[in-house]
């Protein structure tokens, strides 16, 4: 059967065991390979700087490789092979095109590239026939704001964190929320994650689990010197502001993957972003299907 999705761009980072530069990943081509049978043009994301991770397929002559703006623009489809971290990259840059997104989960926890390695084919089959579940995602717009100017500008699909430096003390911060202020707060940092991000560094620090179709945001501190000091669920409408008051060495940073530091007085803003990142699952996906395994739920039970 012809696949609806016709053009598809496999991303992903190169993991061959022991490889050398130019030799292939095998389970890349593997899964390129099947893509090609079902009917789908196979492209490649266009290898980036040194800075950034190295991509997945050596193309040859083979694979078109695109640049991230390309495949959003000539792609229906984007199939991502890795961890939670590669998503959230590529999540972020090309949530503003549209594209639906699949992930195949080469990492280890996989909230959000749910599907496994070793069961891909049987799961692909029905989803590249256009049996599957949306699921969209927020995202976070964030800027550090100096003296009225912007000095850095970053999405998060995830989480925006405000950290103490390695080796300080405590960084006090003035909260507000919206036109309303809400405290200053002395811990060792704040968070404000996404409910994807709930289930990373939120929920570590001792935040709730919020479930993707709620339209909301948790401000949750580390290590406050105020134990009455609680998560707090707000709406993703209102705009959240985290001023520096006090102390050394601080950074604010963005799914912990971009990281901007900080000056006394800086404010870091959060907004919702206009746009969102569109995810596929296998027909019958259930997001507390996806908790109960990955958090290992009612292990022993029936």
């Amino acid at each position: 059967m012809t696949s609806p999705f016709r053009h598809v761009a496999l991303i992903g980072k190169y993991q061959a065991s022991g490889a050398r530069c130019g030799e292939r990943d095998s389970v890349m081509e593997g899964i390129a390979s099947f893509l090609e049978s079902r009917g789908c043009k196979v492209y490649v994301e266009q290898p980036r700087g040194d800075d950034e991770p190295a991509q997945a397929l050596p193309t040859g002559d083979r694979y078109e490789a695109l640049t991230v703006e390309q495949i959003g623009q000539q792609c229906d489809l984007g199939l991502v092979v890795g961890g939670d971290g590669t998503m959230l990259g590529i999540g972020r840059q090309l949530a503003a095109f549209g594209i639906p997104l699949i992930g195949i989960n080469r990492g280890r926890l996989g909230f959000i590239t749910d599907i496994p390695l070793d069961n891909f084919q049987a799961t692909l089959i029905p989803m590249l026939a256009g049996e599957y579940e949306e699921d969209h995602r927020s995202l976070m717009h964030a800027q550090v704001m100096r003296d009225g100017a912007v000095v850095f500008d970053a999405l998060a699909m995830n989480d925006v964190v405000v950290n103490r430096g390695a080796t300080s003390g405590m960084v006090e911060l003035r909260v507000s929320v919206g036109k309303h202020f809400v405290a200053n707060q002395r811990a060792d940092g704040l968070i404000i994650a996404s409910p994807t991000g709930s289930t990373a560094y939120a929920l570590s620090a001792g935040g709730p689990l919020l479930h993707p179709a709620v339209p909301g945001w948790v401000l949750v501190p580390i290590a406050p010197h105020t134990l009455s000091n609680r998560p707090v669920l707000l709406p993703d409408a209102d705009e959240i502001v985290i001023e520096l008051v006090g102390g050394r060495d601080a950074s604010a940073n963005f799914d912990m993957q971009s990281l901007a530091s900080l000056a006394i007085g800086d404010r870091v803003v959060v907004r919702r972003s206009d746009f969102r990142v569109r995810f596929l699952h296998p027909r019958g996906w259930s997001y507390f299907d996806t908790l109960r395994k990955k958090l290992h739920w009612n292990e022993g039970g029936s």
